[in-house]
């Protein structure tokens, strides 16, 4: 379980929501983004929502994951809004936190931002994934659970 990256600063007060969950700052949403390896990216297909696990990585305060060309991901995140979530969950604690980012998402066609981009480390896991997808983060929701 990731616990630093999402600590208080000396003498801020925790906020919890009223379910009990602690209601996570923008600046520790960002910080557990990138701790994760999967998230599941959000979209709408013929309609409906649809959900499809992706390895990513955070660059700034973007999402960067990679599509195959003519995927139903890459036709259906082209320009839309699209949400983001990660999460960790520790069954022997029973604590854990979950954040959702949502933003624009848009395909990266400018040479230049692909060469900068492919020097992060976001790796296909299988096949050719030729499309950059950046979800731009406009909105970040996270909550925690601890267990007292």
């Amino acid at each position: 379980m990731t616990d630093s990256p999402a600590t208080h600063a000396v003498g801020e007060q925790a906020e919890f929501d009223r379910a009990g969950l602690e209601i996570l700052t923008d600046e520790q949403c960002l910080a557990l983004l990138p701790t994760v390896p999967v998230g599941r990216i959000v979209f709408t297909e013929g309609a409906l929502p649809a959900v499809q696990p992706v390895n990513f990585v955070v660059d700034d305060r973007c999402v960067i994951i990679r599509a195959m060309t003519g995927s139903k991901l890459a036709a259906a995140a082209a320009g839309a809004v699209v949400a983001f979530e990660v999460d960790e969950y520790d069954a022997t604690t029973e604590t854990g936190w979950s954040v959702t980012a949502v933003g624009q998402a848009t395909v990266v066609t400018n040479p230049a931002e692909l060469d900068r981009l492919s020097k992060l480390p976001l790796r296909p896991w299988a096949g050719h994934l030729d499309h950059v997808i950046q979800i731009r983060i406009a909105l970040l929701r996270g909550r925690r659970l601890l267990r007292t």
